[in-house]
């Protein structure tokens, strides 16, 4: 620094002026760079809670009911309940009982969250999930409650949300039922629209008729007239 003259009191300006704009361009580099990893990693652990309360809804959403998971398939059904080749066979022999279609997409819906939960889970959860998937493929029923608790732990944890009161009495939780509206609202849309394109087609073959009832009238007015 020098100002003894203006030429050094300018020299000196000058090497202060870029100095400050250095020090400030790397300073808005570092906080945009911190910044960005910031969002990315609350993207992350977004993304992670969202998928993880999902799975704990679908593991832990009933108290009530059957708690286990049945790992029966449709065709283990169809075998277990085939009879012998010369016994008589009623048109209901080979029909799987009502309840394996519930049975199988609370299955179906359990084996999708155990697998969110291996890839995205901590230690514990992978642990547990990886057993119940383990007893899954090898046919045997599962109970989710002690990876529901973990499940919730955690999520009180991440949302930085009290423990669980140790008085409050949480029975046993198991997966959610399955609901079947669905599938019949959807049936039911699809047949009324199969009835209403067959009136539209009967409406169209009945107007078809009398058009050519009204033509061959044409014709037998015009040859009595001939």
């Amino acid at each position: 620094m020098d100002f003894s003259s203006w030429q050094g009191a300018l020299t000196t300006i000058l090497g202060l002026a870029l100095f400050t704009l250095l020090g400030v361009g790397i300073r808005i580099l570092m906080m945009q760079t911190i910044q960005q990893r910031q969002q990315r990693m609350n993207r992350q652990i977004n993304e992670r809670l969202k998928t993880l309360i999902a799975a704990y809804r679908t593991l832990g959403g009933s108290f009530t009911g059957q708690l286990t998971v049945d790992p029966t398939h449709l065709r283990d059904l169809r075998t277990r309940e085939q009879p012998e080749p010369d016994a008589p066979q009623p048109d209901d022999a080979l029909a799987p009982p009502a309840s394996s279609e519930r049975s199988r997409r609370i299955r179906d819906a359990v084996e999708a969250a155990l697998a969110d939960i291996l890839l995205l889970g901590t230690e514990e959860h992978c642990r547990l999930a990886g057993q119940a998937a383990a007893d899954l493929a090898a046919g045997r029923p599962i109970h989710t409650a002690q990876l529901v608790i973990s499940l919730r732990s955690f999520i009180r944890s991440a949302l930085d949300l009290d423990p669980m009161p140790a008085d409050v009495l949480i029975p046993l939780q198991g997966p959610t039922r399955a609901q079947a509206g669905a599938g019949r609202g959807k049936g039911g849309a699809e047949g009324a629209a199969g009835r209403g394109a067959g009136g539209a087609n009967a409406h169209a073959d009945g107007g078809g008729m009398g058009m050519h009832f009204s033509s061959g009238g044409v014709r037998k007015d015009g040859d009595a007239a001939g």
